[in-house]
């Protein structure tokens, strides 16, 4: 068996290698290539791309938008309340070369910043606030990642409180609370409805006083409306105006 030409080894050592730095980047990715040690000034990608090695070294960096679960933190309100707070975080990419130079690892740097920004922030709100005002203090969560990670080359595009874990004492409280705030304004109804009944009366009271036939006409359909039952007992109740003129018979007789 004849020996391989040695320019035919050296043809398939510069076909493997040149095979070996072919690199495929899909379309939501981008190649931060270092070559001999320094950053070149633009990513490559997305498709095919060569990366020499040695001599070029590559990181991928995925430009899709990142949800980053904030993990429970414990945090006192203004109003010395002590709850767990969680948040999701939306964040993505704008720069590969930043976040790959300016920070050493951007995920784990950015969730630790959300950690600690999202103690700081609702540290400063009492408990009211962070129950009712949940999209202001989300934007001005937003408003704060996103100022603090945009030298990264970052873009945070929303923060979301998720869940306010509240001690079992305090539910109670606020429960007790809002038992009484519904009994409240049950009596502020029920006042404003005699208030109303009551004028109403001294209105039909006025119509009455004006016309004395008028609350015989209301006895009389009271009546009606008893009867109509047919499982009541009736009793007729004799007007004082017939006990008066009874009364004024039997004197008249004694006269006599």
């Amino acid at each position: 068996m004849s020996d391989i030409s040695p320019v035919l080894i050296v043809f398939f050592i510069l076909v493997a290698y040149l095979i070996s730095s072919i690199k495929i980047l899909a379309e939501y990715e981008r190649g931060v290539i270092f070559r001999l040690g320094k950053l070149l000034s633009q990513p490559k990608g997305p498709g095919v791309i060569l990366v020499f090695a040695p001599i070029d070294r590559i990181v991928r960096v995925s430009l899709r938008t990142v949800v980053l679960d904030v993990p429970a933190q414990d945090v006192i309100t203004r109003d010395n309340v002590s709850v767990k707070v969680n948040a999701v975080l939306y964040f993505r990419v704008m720069d590969p070369r930043r976040a790959i130079v300016e920070v050493e690892n951007y995920m784990y740097a950015t969730s630790q910043l959300a950690q600690t920004t999202l103690r700081s922030v609702l540290g400063e709100v009492e408990l009211d606030d962070l129950l009712s005002q949940r999209e202001r203090l989300n934007q001005h969560l937003q408003q704060i990642l996103d100022q603090r990670t945009d030298p990264w080359g970052i873009k945070v595009s929303a923060v979301e409180v998720k869940h306010v874990d509240l001690p079992p004492d305090m539910q109670r409280a606020m429960a007790r609370q809002a038992e009484a705030e519904r009994e409240k304004r049950a009596k502020i109804i029920h006042a404003a409805g005699e208030l109303e009944a009551s004028a109403k009366l001294s209105q039909a009271a006025g119509v009455i006083a004006t016309e004395p036939m008028a609350i015989t006409l209301r006895y009389l359909q009271t009546l009606t409306e008893i009867a109509a039952e047919k499982n009541s007992t009736i009793i007729f109740p004799l007007p004082i105006e017939i006990i008066h003129l009874l009364k004024q018979a039997a004197g008249t007789d004694r006269n006599m």
